[in-house]
């Protein structure tokens, strides 16, 4: 079977299944999509956060290594701190994405 004829199948398999699924009314739709924006805003927001923080503290620690190589242990720690942010991020992610499962 080629991966053409995979993919078909495959394709007119998920549409039967979406097919078949119950429809949500307006609001519900609404409120789908929300919870779905902010749970995409609680990832993007600390990750462009942790990049602006981890760009400047990279080329500060380059050059804190060059001079002092005894400092590698600190700059390791101070480059890994800024991604608790998205770890965190992707926690409150997954919180508000069980949201749904509780509003009525």
């Amino acid at each position: 079977m080629t991966w053409l004829m995979l993919a078909t199948k495959l394709a007119a398999a998920a549409a039967d299944k979406a097919a078949a699924r119950p429809t949500v009314s307006g609001g519900e739709a609404m409120m789908i999509g929300l919870i779905a924006i902010g749970a995409a805003l609680a990832i993007a927001i600390p990750a462009l956060a942790t990049a602006l923080a981890q760009s400047r503290i990279g080329a500060a620690m380059a050059g804190a290594v060059a001079e002092r190589p005894e400092l590698v242990g600190s700059a390791i720690i101070l480059v890994a701190i800024p991604e608790t942010m998205v770890i965190l991020g992707l926690v409150i992610a997954f919180m508000i994405t069980t949201l749904k499962a509780g509003v009525k």
